[in-house]
């Protein structure tokens, strides 16, 4: 299940191409079997509406065999099926539930993020839109010609304080972004864009307030196992954008990220992620080498606020590394998303694949 602004696929590109890859290859190496089911949610919906759609993917796709189910969110998506595994969430449960075995949770706001409340303002709307369609522009063709991004340049360029960025400047990088599109992919995105507009009632969902009803009123299902991935990412130093003339994209992709994982840092005084396990607590810390806080973030989420269930894995990464988006040393397949400094690479993204890996296939 993919995460907010995420999708299943958009232009031929595949949200989850490197996790079905290196999960299939586990599972075969295990003498299993295993089909992926990409679920086609709403952008920006809410999650109810969200995980009706999930449920609604199942039941088309999973009903008539007597396999087990695993259910996988990044992100957002990550709430999206707690929701549905959830006992208490719906009248009757259809008659697959009982196959439903674990629930894992990557990179996910279970206790909200900060940026929930600038992205629910419209030139926060504006801004993910752009980061998401540079995002799958740049990891589907490689990133766009740089005169395609003087805009967004331009408005980052200008803005001294957190996150003031130009709505203008948001805009005009959009529909320049589009026309770098084939004409499909045009019509692809487009349509994303008008699912975004129509709803977003997942964005004010997000924030630490709104999350602590959530968690409030959704119980875990006892009969299920809950794990989770946690990262965080190193303080982004301090960028020049257009310092580095030799890689002006990559210097303002240091700067979006800068200052994405500075308003993700920015934690509720009053609706703080609750301290984990003694036991989870001092895993984690050991796998990000410094003590856990409420300021560590992935550049969306805050760190704490990704402990949900047992911890499979920790560690230094940004938000879409751990689905095998980061610049690949070996397999050229892997191509970053956003210049973050995590230097997150081949044998990371092996370590988590087989801790998801070891989850799913752990013997109930």
């Amino acid at each position: 299940m993919p995460g907010l602004f995420g999708f299943a696929k958009l232009g031929g590109f595949d949200y989850f191409m490197h996790v079905e890859e290196a999960l299939a290859s586990r599972f075969l190496e295990c003498g299993a079997r295993c089909e992926f089911v990409l679920v086609s949610s709403p952008p920006t919906a809410s999650i109810v509406y969200r995980t009706q759609v999930l449920m609604d993917t199942i039941q088309q796709r999973c009903a008539e065999d007597a396999g087990a189910i695993h259910l996988i969110g990044h992100s957002t998506g990550g709430l999206d099926i707690r929701l549905l595994a959830s006992p208490t969430s719906w009248p009757a449960h259809p008659h697959w539930f009982d196959r439903v075995r674990t629930v894992t949770s990557i990179a996910t706001p279970h206790y909200g993020t900060p940026l929930a409340y600038f992205f629910t303002t419209m030139a926060g709307t504006r801004l993910l839109e752009a980061l998401s369609l540079l995002t799958y522009v740049t990891l589907k063709a490689g990133g766009p010609p740089f005169t395609f991004l003087t805009p967004l340049i331009a408005a980052l360029g200008r803005a001294d304080r957190v996150l003031g960025i130009e709505l203008k400047a948001l805009e005009r990088t959009t529909e320049l972004l589009l026309r770098f599109l084939e004409e499909e992919g045009q019509s692809e995105v487009r349509e994303w864009f008008e699912g975004i507009h129509s709803d977003q009632g997942a964005i004010i969902q997000l924030t630490p307030e709104s999350m602590d009803v959530f968690n409030a009123g959704i119980e875990d299902n006892p009969d299920l196992e809950y794990g989770s991935v946690v990262t965080r990412m190193p303080r982004p130093k301090p960028v020049r954008l257009l310092r580095d003339l030799r890689s002006p994209v990559n210097a303002l992709s240091a700067a979006i990220f800068s200052t994405l994982y500075v308003g993700a840092g920015r934690a509720s005084k009053v609706y703080p992620p609750p301290n984990p396990s003694p036991e989870a607590r001092e895993y984690i810390e050991s796998k990000l080498g410094r003590q856990l806080d409420n300021t560590l973030n992935d550049g969306l989420v805050p760190t704490a606020s990704m402990v949900w269930g047992d911890v499979l894995w920790a560690g230094i990464a940004d938000h879409l590394d751990v689905l095998g988006h980061f610049r690949g040393d070996r397999d050229l397949s892997h191509t970053d998303w956003m210049v973050s400094g995590a230097e997150f690479r081949e044998d990371d993204f092996d370590e988590v694949m087989d801790a998801i890996a070891d989850f799913l296939l752990r013997p109930s």
